[in-house]
């Protein structure tokens, strides 16, 4: 069974690194409420670089960027990860990333996980929600 984490009110770069180790080490990850995860920093500046990232390359051949909040957070722990090795390419495939929590989790489980440094109420300057970076960057809302 995977370990099923909660994202609300998380970092996303202190939670994607401990998913990260676990996923190497053989884990089944599965993470719920990704759009209400925190990247920490000013606003102005988190859109500034994302919007970089997402209009980057040729329209045909890539490089693509994903805009939906699941997508950029599977992309954040993709980037923690060997995937030139066949070691980090299966440890991608383990991880499932979902908006707001499906059906099939909330009746197996009733208790997500949460990394205590990773709690967001530990950040001096703001932060910005993945949903409403994923929104301003142009994603249909569906959550």
């Amino acid at each position: 069974m995977a370990t099923v984490y909660d994202a609300d009110g998380q970092i996303i770069g202190r939670l994607s690194s401990v998913i990260a180790k676990q996923l190497i080490n053989g884990e089944e990850v599965a993470v719920v409420n990704v759009e209400r995860s925190v990247i920490s920093g000013s606003r102005k500046f988190t859109l500034s670089n994302y919007d970089v990232k997402t209009k980057r390359g040729d329209v045909y051949k890539g490089p693509f960027f994903p805009r939906t909040p699941d997508g950029i957070f599977r992309r954040t722990v993709r980037g923690m990860l060997p995937m030139k090795k066949p070691t980090g390419r299966n440890a991608y495939r383990r991880l499932r990333t979902h908006i707001g929590v499906p059906e099939e989790l909330l009746s197996k489980t009733a208790e997500f996980k949460k990394v205590a440094d990773a709690d967001a109420s530990r950040l001096k300057s703001g932060g910005m929600l993945l949903g409403d970076l994923s929104a301003a960057l142009g994603a249909v809302k569906r959550w």
